[in-house]
């Protein structure tokens, strides 16, 4: 969605922890739910090309996220930056968890901050930084503008996988993504005085998702994006 997006380019926290194995062989806790928490689940023994470029492309997506958000915390200050970038640090690396998984390589390694494999995602990172640096204000829509898309990115992942790891992995980065957008819209109205309006979800589906209190997965099948253009 970012790529379908970037013609356009514009605190609750959901943190996912580290993958815990399973004692049955064959057998994998989701990364994001404590092991004692939810089944084992069976992770396929492959990918196909499609799902090994979806993997790919959501650990710099969640890596963006993270160097924006510690961009904007250094630039303003705001804990809101600071604690979602940190959020956003378990995200990447719940992703690369998998890659390594399934001995796929990382766009990431190698890569030092602000630095971008996929030229575009890197174009990206580089337009927001600015508008971000702009006022308090433009840098909490940014935040809000960059939950959208992962939100909407997100699921359409979900829709063109059956692989029952990347779909809890998928699940879990929305549940956090929700959570992190109703951050920002908060901050918004407390910074601004006004509600943040949706650049490319509908309102209906952002409406649900500022009017729910969210604690953990989602079902990771909400849609509701509208293909909205940012000035």
């Amino acid at each position: 969605m970012f790529k379908k997006l970037l013609a356009i380019s514009a605190v609750a926290l959901f943190s996912l922890t580290s993958t815990i194995s399973a004692s049955a062989a064959g057998f994998t806790a989701a990364p994001g739910v404590p092991a004692n928490r939810a089944p084992a689940i069976v992770a396929p023994a492959s990918v196909t090309p499609a799902e090994a470029e979806a993997l790919q492309y959501m650990r710099e997506e969640e890596k963006l996220a993270h160097d924006v958000y510690v961009t904007l915390y250094e630039t303003w200050g705001l804990r809101v930056f600071n604690n979602i970038a940190r959020a956003e640090q378990k995200h990447t690396d719940s992703v690369a968890y998998w890659l390594d998984y399934y001995k796929i390589s990382d766009p990431a390694e190698g890569n030092g901050f602000g630095e971008f494999d996929d030229v575009e995602l890197q174009a990206l990172y580089d337009d927001l930084t600015v508008q971000g640096k702009q006022s308090v204000v433009d840098a909490l829509r940014v935040g809000a503008v960059v939950e959208e898309i992962d939100i909407l990115d997100l699921q359409e992942r979900l829709a063109e996988t059956n692989n029952s790891a990347l779909e809890r992995l998928f699940e879990n980065l929305m549940a956090g993504s929700e959570n992190h957008l109703r951050a920002f819209a908060s901050n918004i109205k407390v910074q601004a005085g006004e509600s943040y309006e949706p650049q490319f979800m509908s309102q209906a589906a952002y409406d649900e998702i500022v009017s729910t209190t969210g604690q953990g997965a989602g079902n990771g099948r909400r849609t509701g994006g509208r293909g909205g253009r940012r000035p």
